[in-house]
């Protein structure tokens, strides 16, 4: 930072006393200075005969955070006019069980490696739940021979190993950056998260399927009383492990994760609709299990287009408007700031990367790598969730604070 001073300066004097600079009619001077490590400066200037000049430099600083714990607390937020609203009522009380909040997302963990060990420890905890599920359904199914039951255990069983594409994820995701993936593998988390989509979507229609076959061909159910213990165990079992996952993803700004607790909770239903078709059958009315069947069916498909926007805007590198607006409010309050342009924010994976250029004023070009550095500080304050920003400082004449 001194060599760089020195040679400012010393450009400075040089022009002041005409030195290498007089020429007929209008006069260009352009320079560049690059240091090995993490500054890049570039620096513009046209001069007229008149003496008169504008001058515009610009700085590139590029830094990543650690992002330890900065023992701060981070607050709720709210959406501003960019933000975006949800749906209230009974069709807002479906839309947060469906399609949960994710970009409340990472507000608690703010290290990207806590945040896969964390992941995956929800993966592993909710892999073992399930499998108990299923194998106390699957006791049941032998017991009663309800071949509903028999089929609500199997898809719980394929659904609980998605688990696997989304641990291997998390996995891939820890590893560093190469020089092929210079982002690293966080989009494999995305990725993961698109294969569970799918998977949601093929066990709806699946379910949808036995359930019309079994409106038009109806079959007798026995010990029915365990075929409705067997369908609370089902739910519970899945509810659990979908409000853990949830939270979880939401707190670490997973929407794979996230989409995979909605399986689950699309699941729990799934089997609910067993009890539900049971007191139907109880109550005198046998078709009550196939129409509940290819209701829920319906139902998961609509409110699996929440999930699948949220995971396609993630691939297409969408952003949440209110982290927008919370890193430019960041930015601008730091002393010096008089504008920001240019401010850009991507997921990958659960971790947030992006680029931003700060305006500051003309004379206050020899403080800019303060002016950084405290931004970087705002920044880290703001979103703990970001792993890289490349900030860029940009000076104008006539710029006042």
């Amino acid at each position: 930072m001194a060599e760089l001073k020195d040679h400012d300066a010393e450009h400075d004097r040089l022009h002041a006393a005409g030195a290498d600079h007089q020429h007929a009619g209008e006069h260009e001077h352009e320079h560049e200075h690059e240091h090995e490590h993490e500054h890049e400066h570039e620096h513009e200037h046209e001069h007229e005969h008149e003496h008169e000049h504008e001058h515009e430099h610009e700085h590139e600083h590029e830094h990543e955070h650690p992002h330890r714990a900065h023992g701060h607390a981070h607050g709720d937020h709210d959406h501003g006019p960019g933000g975006h609203s949800h749906p209230t009522g009974v069709k807002g009380f479906f839309y947060g069980l469906f399609v949960p909040h994710t970009h409340d997302a990472a507000d608690s963990i703010d290290d990207a490696m806590e945040a896969s060990v964390e992941g995956i420890r929800a993966l592993k905890i909710s892999l073992v739940v399930l499998l108990v599920t299923t194998l106390l359904q699957f006791v049941v199914v032998l017991i009663s021979g309800s071949v509903a039951l028999l089929a609500d255990t199997i898809h719980n069983f394929s659904d609980a190993l998605t688990a696997v594409p989304l641990w291997i994820a998390f996995i891939l995701g820890r590893r560093a950056a190469t020089r092929r993936y210079t982002f690293g593998y966080g989009r494999a988390e995305d990725l993961a998260g698109l294969f569970i989509v799918v998977v949601v979507l093929a066990s709806a229609i699946v379910a949808g399927w036995q359930s019309i076959d079994r409106l038009f061909h109806p079959q007798p159910l026995h010990n029915v009383g365990w075929v409705l213990a067997a369908g609370v165990i089902g739910f519970l079992g899945n509810e659990a492990v979908a409000a853990y996952r949830i939270r979880v993803g939401k707190k670490i700004g997973s929407a794979a994760l996230v989409a995979d607790g909605v399986h689950a909770r699309t699941d729990g239903f799934t089997s609910l609709a067993v009890v539900v078709g049971g007191i139907g059958v109880l109550l005198g009315f046998p078709l009550a299990d196939p129409i509940v069947g290819i209701l829920i069916s319906v139902a998961i498909l609509i409110l699996l287009i929440g999930t699948v926007r949220s995971i396609g805007r993630r691939l297409l590198d969408a952003i949440e408007p209110d982290l927008v607006d919370r890193a430019e409010k960041a930015l601008r309050e730091v002393e010096g700031v008089v504008d920001v342009n240019h401010l850009q924010l991507r997921w990958v994976g659960h971790r947030l990367q992006g680029a931003a250029e700060i305006v500051v004023p003309d004379d206050a070009w020899a403080g800019a790598e303060s002016v950084v550095h405290e931004a970087e500080h705002h920044l880290e304050r703001a979103m703990p969730n970001l792993d890289h920003m490349a900030i860029r400082v940009a000076t104008v004449t006539g710029a006042t604070l």
